[in-house]
């Protein structure tokens, strides 16, 4: 009995190593199509090894994984579209040229900027491009200004995630939901209130860290920052982000205020119900038709032109490896790879609250041995979403409320969680941007880690308010209570924690 116990065992690790593996290339590589590509030919060995599969089987279930994602393949080449729409029209330099029509000094750039990139990522669904098109702006208005460098890279860094996280056209918000099975613009309405006060709650932490460092009140502007700029500078945010090119030079030159309209439709849309599709094809569309008012859009071909880039864009990078890890999920899947995990979290969970909160955990640490949010979120997804469903019992609607969490968990500590890793994608690619745009300064990895007030709040707070029930005095983010959901049984946690 012992030395099947053993081999059982040896047989589960053997099964988990393809996720290792996983974690490995993209550390070593940082190529997430690459790394899911080659894990996922590794696991269809492992599991026609161990489990005697057919190669075909196999084939069938990788096929069934990705089949799953049809929808949010048309609405990530959208989302991408409207990006670069929205970069190109000008509806980005329009947001960033009416907030600084306020006027900023070395106290307030550091919240300004937090709230500006805010905003952009939102618009933009991309926290890359986000950071990519304002970090040359604010890095050089602090540097005229006389504010802290660290704390504007800081701000710029957690700002330009609050969109992603939350963010219509955002992939991670879009992809997340959909391996949860429920609607983004549900997902929207779940976490915006407890979004939007971990907003407020950094901000005001940002600025009162600004009067604590007592820094100056002298006021600057975009364009005297944008021509501090040095060439070579401009070159190598030429080869990295050729849109923030662009972005930049609309918010030097100007483009009409209207040029925010887009934006506000996009947003009335979402908040009206409208599906997803709608919302972004509505964006796109006049976007192009203010454009042409604005002389940003010289004619519909070129527009057209920008809009079928945004697809390629959408399917060279994400889109393939989205389908790669998708298949390595359905092949890691049909041999039961991720079993002693799920039963691991059932031993610890006395109630749902408590899966929960353990599904929270597991996202989170899933971005932190992957290195990267969307691998976590198509890898790990699927487990908390089996968790739920196989394991908790209750209505549809409180399941529905349930399944939310799961995609605001993959999401939020995701996008959020990639901040506080120094050996994450996304920190590698900050810290590049940053020593481009302003190599004056030598950018610590862990300056910016220990400033990003909105990673550190929006991460720890989801947890504890999902553990204590807290969440239920925040409007709409309160989870289902037991005992209307509930464990479906009383399994002996002998017998589980044996077959782990």
């Amino acid at each position: 009995m012992g030395e099947q116990k053993q081999t059982n065992l040896g047989v589960a690790v053997i099964k988990f190593t393809p996720i290792l593996l996983l974690m490995v290339l993209i550390i070593k590589t940082g190529d997430a199509v690459i790394s899911a590509t080659i894990s996922t030919l590794y696991a269809a060995i492992v599991a026609m090894v161990t489990e005697r599969l057919s190669f075909k089987s196999l084939l069938d279930s990788a096929v069934d994984n990705v089949k799953e994602m049809q929808l949010v393949f048309f609405i990530l080449m959208a989302a991408y579209a409207m990006a670069g729409a929205f970069m190109s029209t000008g509806v980005g330099a329009s947001i960033i040229n009416v907030s600084l029509n306020l006027g900023l000094t070395g106290r307030t750039i550091a919240v300004t900027a937090f709230f500006i990139t805010s905003i952009l990522s939102v618009a933009t669904g991309t926290s890359w491009g986000t950071f990519a098109a304002c970090a040359p702006v604010f890095l050089w208005l602090n540097h005229i200004v006389g504010g802290d460098i660290v704390l504007t890279t800081a701000a710029i860094a957690g700002g330009a995630c609050f969109g992603d996280n939350i963010g219509l056209i955002s992939d991670t918000t879009v992809v997340s939901s959909g391996i949860q099975k429920v609607e983004v613009i549900h997902r929207i309405k779940h976490q915006g209130i407890w979004s939007l006060l971990c907003l407020f709650v950094s901000g005001i932490i940002f600025y009162i860290v600004s009067v604590f460092k007592g820094l100056p009140t002298i006021s600057g502007n975009a364009t005297e920052a944008i021509n501090s700029i040095p060439q070579d500078v401009w070159t190598v945010l030429g080869e990295k982000r050729a849109s923030a090119v662009d972005l930049l030079n609309q918010v030097k030159d100007g483009v009409p205020f209207f040029m925010i309209i887009p934006l506000i439709i996009v947003i009335i849309l979402a908040v009206r119900g409208y599906q997803t599709l709608i919302c972004l094809g509505t964006g796109i569309i006049s976007s192009m038709i203010l454009g042409m008012f604005a002389g940003t859009v010289s004619d519909i071909s070129s527009f057209l032109n920008l809009v079928g880039t945004g697809f390629a864009d959408a399917g060279s990078w994400v889109i393939i490896m989205m389908m790669w890890v998708g298949a390595f999920g359905g092949i890691m899947a049909k041999m039961n790879a991720f079993d002693p995990l799920s039963k691991l979290v059932l031993f610890l969970s006395r109630n749902v609250r408590q899966l929960m909160f353990w599904n929270g955990i597991l996202s989170i640490a899933g971005n932190a041995l992957l290195a990267d949010e969307m691998a976590q979120i198509v890898t790990i997804g699927p487990i908390t979403k089996n968790l739920v469903d196989e394991n908790i019992e209750g209505s549809e609607e409180d399941m529905y409320k349930l399944r939310l969490r799961n995609a605001t968990f993959s999401d939020a500590l995701g996008v959020f969680g990639s901040q506080l890793f120094p050996h994450h994608v996304y920190m590698l690619f900050y810290i590049g941007i940053a020593s481009a745009v302003y190599p004056l300064y030598e950018f610590n990895v862990w300056e910016i880690i220990t400033h990003n007030y909105m990673a550190i709040i929006a991460v720890s707070s989801i947890l504890i308010l999902t553990i204590t029930g807290l969440d239920r005095f925040v409007p709409s983010f309160g989870l289902p209570s037991e005992p209307d959901v509930r464990l479906k049984s009383k399994t002996n946690k002998n017998e589980i924690i044996k077959s782990i």
